[in-house]
């Protein structure tokens, strides 16, 4: 096979996974609205909500996804609709009617994530019981919507949220971890956007990135009982050696938690929880399970691994290397071509101040790992072993890619500019190594989130 139409595969693998979970296409596939009646299907359920029943029908949201989620609820409620808002990343936008939009940071909250909290906190306080919320939450909500909690005692700023959402960034918290500190500092997240719609109906369409779609994770967890506790939340923060780092006032709310003088989380057994329905209308699975049809179709003999791979990027390289090594050597059950898709998240500890994200730090340690092979043997060199990363919303962290391609061919242009592994990957420097050799992965905004997608490809 020709090495420019392998790539040509790696993309066309990765968009099939990214197109299967559209926002857009999702809505108008598992939602349908006849003679009045809302009725929302998915692989295992079917909810029906008689819409005569309500006097009004508010669209609230967020998340990178949110978007396009909106604007198929517009054309689906037409003007059953009465107001809406919804919080998205800049530049993941779409032209819309009736639903507001606020355009707000990703990863660290910005003025407009505290704005478009505060509006949706407001609309949220005016329902009733003739009142329908329909919320849109996708990946990146937690970021979007920052409500930064207030006591008598304290009173968190924007500022301190933001240096709390770096430090646990680039300590190698985990999604759940970084989500559970953020849920115990917020006025909105935590389940406390059901209680500030209380008594109102309301019916949550959730398209997860989270590494096995754990609704209380999803955005922090907007409308879902919260099972942590400041305890927890306190105990994380010492988990990763962050006492004395996050700022003074983030640690005497945590505190004045721990000794119950700020109200706990709404938990999953609260009478609230009766008027919430939440909705798990796509996944990472959904997206591997169609890259892997499309790779079938390409003619590859295709092996779906997992959507929950976790763990740091190096581990992760090196797991899917020793895959493709296998396969190159004949020595597993898949034959060449073979393809192998696997999703998840994984995490990167931050070291030096270069720019990347964890697709293309992964991509960066498995094109160290083949070179290592090649410097053991010159037949590496032509085991045609081919891996991407990317992240499925189209940004990797706080670049404009959304992954990078590993090769020897990459290997072999990076050796003729003299780049150094080692010096990268210890400068956390990703991009600019694969800026410099040609090899990053532009999507541009996908305006869907379903975490990350793997795929190594061995001929």
């Amino acid at each position: 096979m020709n090495g420019e139409n392998i790539y040509q595969d790696l993309k066309e693998i990765f968009f099939a996974a990214v197109n299967r979970v559209d926002p857009y296409r999702m809505i108008k596939r598992q939602l349908s609205v006849n003679n009045n009646t809302l009725s929302i299907s998915t692989e295992r359920e079917t909810y029906n909500y008689d819409l005569s029943d309500f006097e009004r029908i508010i669209v609230l949201g967020a998340g990178k996804a949110t978007a396009k989620m909106a604007l198929a609820m517009e054309e689906l409620l037409g003007e059953r609709l009465t107001e809406g808002l919804i919080s998205v990343k800049g530049g993941h936008t779409e032209e819309l009617s009736k639903i507001r939009t606020i355009e707000a940071g990703h990863p660290v909250p910005d003025e407009n994530s505290v704005k478009a909290a505060r509006e949706i906190a407001a609309l949220a306080r005016k329902g009733n019981e003739k009142t329908l919320f329909i919320n849109l939450i996708s990946g990146g909500g937690s970021a979007l919507l920052s409500y930064p909690l207030e006591t008598e005692k304290v009173r968190l700023t924007l500022k301190e949220k933001q240096e709390t959402t770096k430090l646990l960034l680039a300590s190698g918290a985990d999604i759940t971890e970084v989500n559970c500190i953020r849920k115990h500092i917020s006025g909105i997240k935590g389940g406390r956007l059901a209680k500030l719609m209380y008594p109102a109906a309301s019916v949550n369409l959730i398209l997860s990135d989270v590494v096995g779609a754990r609704l209380d994770s999803i955005a922090s967890g907007l409308t879902v009982g919260d099972r942590t506790t400041y305890q927890d939340a306190f105990g994380i923060i010492e988990k990763y050696n962050l006492t004395e780092k996050v700022p003074l006032n983030v640690k005497e709310l945590l505190k004045l938690g721990l000794e119950g003088e700020i109200e706990e989380t709404p938990k999953p057994e609260d009478k609230l929880f009766e008027k919430v329905s939440n909705i798990l209308i796509g996944t990472n699975l959904h997206a591997i399970i169609a890259a892997a049809k499309r790779a079938k179709a390409l003619g590859y003999n295709t092996v779906t691994l997992s959507s929950m791979i976790t763990g740091n990027v190096r581990e992760a390289a090196g797991f899917y290397l020793a895959i493709a090594k296998d396969i190159s050597r004949e020595e597993l059950l898949v034959k060449k071509p073979a393809a192998v898709i696997a999703g998840g998240e994984t995490t990167v500890v931050l070291k030096g101040s270069g720019l990347g994200g964890r697709n293309q730090e992964m991509a960066l340690w498995f094109l160290k790992g083949l070179s290592e092979d090649a410097e053991d043997t010159e037949d590496a060199r032509n085991s045609g072993i081919y891996f991407l990363s990317a992240g499925t919303d189209g940004n990797d962290g706080p670049t404009d890619a959304a992954g990078a391609f590993a090769s020897f061919q990459v290997m072999e242009r990076a050796e003729s500019i003299n780049l150094n592994y080692e010096e990268y990957l210890e400068n956390n420097d990703s991009y600019h190594f694969f800026e410099k050799t040609g090899f990053l992965f532009r999507t541009g905004p996908t305006n869907t989130n379903v975490c990350d997608i793997q795929v190594v490809i061995v001929v």
